[in-house]
């Protein structure tokens, strides 16, 4: 089907019916339900926000899974229409009112059906449209926006990511090869036939390793696709940070002629989510230069891209991170704006080792034989409440569990601070074939508080890659090194820095059954108990690896 024959299609068949919401005053902005038509004809459920009056505006559109019929989302996209845009809010194939089957991400990619490019070129060819279309939102909504772009629709003008990701495999239902069967088997909730997630889940019970199957879903392999200019979001205290960056990277240094050198990101100390990038955040107050103007920023950049105003936005710094300091602590060094011209800065390599006794100092160990166990039992898994990371909180609680170690070092006698990636090189041993070692990252106040900065989970059978599995020997010390987070952090004098290590911590992890066995999602039937082991010695010198500000 031509592009011509395809866009005449999708016009004559794009059938508006009606949908019944509670009443809202949404000021004047006229809301419509309509079902958006795609090639296989499946309609998408969306709901328009249109400006008073006659005209044609630019149109700005957020693909999501989840609910868009709630309050609070009708009364930000009306916000966002009193500025001058056609706003709509679409549901995925086969969630909430969108017909069709149910299958993630898959129908938004670059196969036969392409969701998010028939529904901006839909939504670019309504007379109420100038032709010039743009993209927000964030996790769901990002990786959404990153699909998009990959199947480059012509009307496509640019996006704005917040919390974004590129790959499903490995920021999703495998993070660090930790498969997480009890996290998405909520996600019936979304589906207009609950019924086609349990069939995705089974279909991903068929592809444990990172196959053909996953790469249909990694974006990372087609930025050279991805050809707009893009502001991104990134948020420290997001494991999903790691999405942000890479997809700032890939799309800046690999993208199309209008996607290299058009790229801006920003990196500061938040939760996951949009329109949460204030100053509180969990359990720590930044100063108020830590809030971003998330919806006015957005506003200016619309208009500049979609309206042609030349209001600088272009013309601001690629890169702007903040430095995290200690809070409360007046005179402590950071909790400041700085900016760059990459991300990420050219830190220099520093190293914590891990020593007996918990001890943690920048010098590899000297002991001929050094390590320290602990007991594994999926059965009574160590405990991280809910299933978002819980970033800037007292750690406490999960340190003081009975199999949790930590390694902390000695009041720094000076500030120290670390503008990049922390990675992590453990030497395990086990008794069982297979084990989880989850590795997190702690701030520690003088008053004994261990604040939460990254954690990261790493599944001891894909140590070789993400391809493959390769089970342990029991007994034998295995080296696993993995990304652990991205962070802009100065540690303040007095404070220490602490490494925690366990191998569970659920619900948030779910545990690994030990057994080697495959990875379904009963799989846990059979768990079995096990001794683990990192080791600390000459010869196994596990430690995290460190961006050291130079």
């Amino acid at each position: 089907m031509s592009s011509r024959t395809l866009l005449l299609f999708l016009l004559c068949t794009g059938l508006l019916r009606s949908k019944d919401l509670p009443p809202l005053d949404l000021g004047g902005v006229r809301e419509q339900h309509v079902m958006i038509p795609m090639r296989d004809g499946i309609r998408l459920s969306a709901y328009l926000y249109l400006p008073e009056g006659e005209g044609r505006w630019p149109v700005v559109f957020e693909q999501r899974y989840a609910d868009i019929s709630g309050a609070g989302t009708r009364k930000n996209a009306a916000d966002l229409a009193r500025r001058g845009y056609a706003v709509a809010m679409v549901n995925f194939r086969g969630s909430q009112e969108s017909e069709g089957r149910y299958v993630g991400y898959r129908a938004l990619a670059w196969g036969e059906q392409k969701d998010g490019y028939d529904t901006c070129e839909w939504l670019a060819a309504q007379p109420w449209c100038t032709g010039k279309a743009g993209t927000f939102g964030s996790s769901q909504g990002g990786f959404a926006q990153n699909f998009l772009a990959v199947t480059r629709p012509p009307h496509l003008v640019c996006q704005y990511m917040v919390d974004t990701g590129l790959s499903l495999f490995h920021e999703g239902y495998r993070i660090g090869g930790v498969t997480r069967p009890g996290r998405f088997a909520d996600f019936g909730a979304n589906c207009r036939n609950p019924s086609d997630n349990d069939a995705l889940l089974a279909e991903w019970d068929q592809h444990p390793n990172y196959d053909d199957y996953w790469r249909a879903e990694d974006c990372t392999l087609h930025f050279a696709e991805m050809d707009v200019p893009c502001f991104t979001i990134g948020s420290w205290y997001d494991f999903m940070v790691q999405g942000s960056v890479a997809s700032f990277i890939g799309r800046q240094h690999q993208g199309g002629v209008n996607s290299r050198g058009r790229q801006w990101l920003l990196l500061g100390p938040w939760l996951h989510g949009r329109l949460n990038k204030g100053s509180k955040v969990g359990d720590l107050a930044y100063p108020e230069n830590a809030t971003w103007p998330e919806v006015e920023h957005m506003v200016r950049w619309f208009d500049h891209w979609l309206k042609g105003a030349d209001n600088g936005i272009e013309k601001e710094p690629a890169v702007r991170y903040y430095v995290m300091g200690a809070v409360g602590e007046p005179g402590a060094p950071g909790n400041e704006w700085r900016s760059a011209a990459d991300w990420p800065p050219a830190p220099k390599a520093g190293s914590l080792y891990l020593h007996e006794g918990g001890l943690l100092f920048d010098k590899a160990p000297e002991h001929e034989k050094s390590a320290t166990s602990y007991e594994s039992d999926p059965a009574s898994p160590m405990q991280i409440p809910g299933r978002s990371f819980p970033g800037a909180k007292d750690a406490r609680s999960f340190e003081e569990q009975k199999e949790v170690l930590t390694w902390t070092t000695a009041p720094l006698e000076e500030p120290v601070e670390w503008n990049g990636e922390v990675k992590a090189e453990v030497w395990l041993s086990s008794t069982a074939p297979d084990t989880d070692v989850i590795l997190r990252v702690c701030d520690v106040y003088p008053d004994g508080r261990s604040i939460l900065l990254m954690d990261y989970p790493m599944r001891a059978r894909y140590r070789h890659g993400w391809d493959q599995q390769t089970l342990l020997k029991p007994g034998d010390p295995a080296r696993l090194h993995w990304h652990v987070g991205w962070t802009s952090m100065l540690f303040a004098r007095g404070h220490r820095i602490r490494v925690t290590i366990a191998s569970s911590g659920a619900p948030l992890y779910e545990p690994n059954s030990q057994t080697g066995h495959p990875q379904v999602r009963d799989w846990l039937k059979d768990a079995r108990a096990a001794t683990n082991t990192i080791w600390h010695d000459r010869l196994h010198p596990s430690r995290i690896i460190l961006p050291l500000a130079k």
